[in-house]
């Protein structure tokens, strides 16, 4: 009976997911309509950056205002746990690949998280910090990859771009709703940071509830076969050389912090951070959504080229920064960037992998983005702490500037050498990760499932 009970279960869900795709196919040839699943994700993740947002553009100046941490320490922090979410990405995406499961890995994330970030309001010292801001991390490294790759696999790839600028889309919307929040209570009393992270919570528990009623699972379960290593000696060619590229920026990339300190070292007040932090999540918002459109029309490389050179534009305008003035300008500018880049990585990393593995090979990419990671903020606090409070930013403006040049001068190669074989044979692991095989679906089949062609 329970073997008749997962039967039926199983079929289930392959039809829930058949529909769902089938919606989007529609869609594409008349007025293009964002899968269920899709817009599901995109409300649990607006719940949980309302909730993480709340935070993060206060917890710098808790930590510098209220527990005297140095901002070395602030970027040892915002480091050590950015880079533990990215390597936690590796695992959970394996995982997800192996069980054939996405839903139970991304709600045990969403859970960590939600549950750890509330805890904030007892610390006292900035190593408590780090141990709860490593948690919540954690957390999101356990869903990432897994969410990723539900969102791919309920779309098809003509409308992949446009899933994950809609699901970034919604998940700005709450990241620029949670600012909004601290902000009201900030301004009500300047010292209230507890406060906030308590409030935290309701938006938290939402987001936990949702992925649990809300959520269809999309992952087949597959024949397992050895387990053996993950590794990168498979890699194709051109998703090898994008990650490379994407190190690079990732070094320079560092945390969102150093931008909230350098706006209250130029003049700023704390109150009006968040406010500012508003501005800057509104425009990501409103721009996620056409750039991921405009990525289907054009080619995801374009457009993250274009990203690339705006971030370049807007570290150096922090590094010159002089007047109150030009942070406000400055984060409202970094939104365009932020939104043309943010969900166009991971669309591209699908395109160069295919449809095989796809929650392990985020995983991989990200594992490499999270070596990036470890070494950037804490890098970016040295440099404020003993050269000047511009230089990490200027540093940063020269890494991001040589990736875009990278990516830009290096498109006609990309062009020829992704052929439908070095699309589609990404696998991670010397045996196709575990051994395990995964059918292409019909829709797969006629859209190309690689994602090849000229700068697709």
């Amino acid at each position: 009976m329970q073997s008749v009970g997962r039967m039926v279960h199983t079929r289930r869900v392959e039809h829930e997911n058949i529909t769902d795709v089938s919606e989007g196919e529609a869609g594409a040839t008349s007025a293009p309509r964002t899968p269920r699943n899709v817009r599901m994700m995109g409300i649990v993740s607006l719940l949980t950056d309302a909730s993480s947002e709340m935070i993060y553009p206060v917890l710098p100046l808790f930590l510098s205002n209220v527990l005297g941490a140095p901002v070395a320490a602030i970027g040892l922090i915002e480091s050590v746990a950015e880079a533990a979410a990215s390597f936690m990405k590796v695992g959970s995406g394996w995982l997800s690949d192996r069980v054939g499961r996405r839903k139970p890995l991304i709600a045990l994330g969403y859970t960590i998280s939600n549950v750890a970030k509330p805890l904030l309001a007892f610390t006292q010292t900035w190593p408590a910090v780090l141990v709860l801001r490593l948690t919540d991390r954690l957390g999101k490294g356990i869903r990432t990859a897994p969410r990723d790759a539900l969102i791919a696999e309920s779309s098809t790839e003509a409308q992949r771009g446009r899933s994950f600028g809609v699901h970034r889309a919604l998940d700005t919307l709450g990241a620029a709703i949670g600012p909004l929040v601290a902000w009201a209570v900030l301004t009500l009393d300047p010292e209230a940071y507890r406060t906030i992270f308590i409030i935290s919570a309701i938006p938290g528990t939402l987001a936990i509830l949702f992925v649990l009623f809300a959520v269809r699972d999309t992952g087949r379960r597959v024949v397992r076969g050895p387990s053996t290593p993950i590794t990168f000696r498979h890699f194709s060619k051109p998703l090898l050389v994008f990650t490379a590229i994407s190190f690079v920026f990732g070094v320079a990339n560092s945390s969102d912090a150093m931008l909230i300190l350098r706006a209250q070292d130029v003049g700023v007040s704390a109150a009006l951070i968040p406010l500012m932090y508003v501005l800057f999540n509104v425009v990501g918002a409103s721009l996620a959504g056409p750039f991921g459109a405009r990525s289907d029309r054009v080619g995801r490389r374009r457009v993250l080229v274009f990203g690339f050179a705006g971030y370049a534009l807007v570290y150096a305008g922090f590094a010159l920064a002089r007047t109150p003035l030009a942070p406000w300008l400055l984060f409202a500018a970094y939104g365009i960037p932020y939104a043309a880049t943010e969900g166009m990585t991971r669309a591209y990393v699908c395109d160069l992998g295919g449809p095989e593995r796809r929650a392990t090979v985020l995983g991989a990419y990200t594992f490499v983005l999270g070596l990036a990671a470890l070494p950037a903020s804490a890098l970016a606090g040295l440099l404020w702490d003993t050269v000047s409070h511009s230089a990490p930013f200027a540093l940063s403006a020269v890494l991001m500037a040589a990736a875009c040049l990278a990516l830009a001068i290096g498109g006609p190669w990309f062009d020829r050498q992704r052929t439908p074989e070095s699309c589609g044979v990404l696998r991670v692991g010397a045996v196709d990760c575990a051994g395990l095989t995964e059918p292409v679906s019909d829709s797969e089949v006629r859209q190309g499932s690689g994602g090849c062609g000229p700068d697709s």
